[in-house]
């Protein structure tokens, strides 16, 4: 008999997944047969959906709320898709897209029209996702490059120069101090030290 499956994640420990529990909950899935990680979707090195490939088989049916579940680029999306329903012979329900379900018909055969509709509204869907992903990640490149333009610093704020460079500096042009002693008197890396004499000239 087959059984039903379900698979939540998130993509940082600051989000949460009952939203996802809940879903799956609703629709049926029992909590002993739910498996969620919290993992990027950037890749597939997440134990529990590894674990979970490991358990569904044939006939079984596997429940996510979205489809960016399995992942968040085109190519990773249709990989999962075509292995856990080619390879595995496991239907998938996506609940918030109703047209993405590729169970059988109640008399046991595979409903192909179905199958085809989800497969072609899974590639549309998958491609819009890698093309928003896309160009998220290029207005952001956009806009660290002109904000760069503008002068604006990213990272950690820089160290300011103590009172006390000017007279360290001395000591280590004269000779009486080596690089990493100057750093150390002035409590910081030599990096940073290296940093305050170029900018000191």
């Amino acid at each position: 008999m087959a059984t039903v499956y379900g698979y939540a994640r998130v993509s940082s420990r600051d989000q949460n997944l009952n939203r996802q529990l809940d879903a799956l909950g609703a629709y049926g899935v029992g909590s002993a047969n739910i498996y969620a990680d919290h993992a990027s979707g950037k890749d597939f090195d997440r134990p529990r959906y590894r674990e979970l490939l490991h358990v569904l088989g044939d006939g079984d049916v596997l429940v996510v709320l979205s489809i960016d579940r399995l992942g968040r680029n085109y190519s990773e999306i249709l990989e999962e898709w075509r292995r856990i329903t080619k390879e595995l012979g496991v239907a998938i329900v996506v609940l918030d897209m109703p047209l993405l379900d590729t169970r059988v018909r109640a008399s046991g055969t595979p409903d192909v029209t179905n199958t085809l509709i989800a497969d072609i509204v899974l590639q549309l869907l998958s491609y819009v996702a890698q093309v928003e992903r896309e160009n998220i990640h290029r207005r952001q490149a956009e806009g660290i490059a002109a904000a760069r333009a503008r002068g604006v610093r990213f990272g950690r704020p820089r160290k300011p120069c103590p009172p006390q460079f000017d007279l360290v500096r001395d000591s280590y042009e004269a000779g009486d101090i080596t690089r990493s002693q100057a750093a150390k008197c002035l409590g910081v890396c030599v990096g940073t030290f290296d940093r305050w004499m170029r900018e000191a000239g």
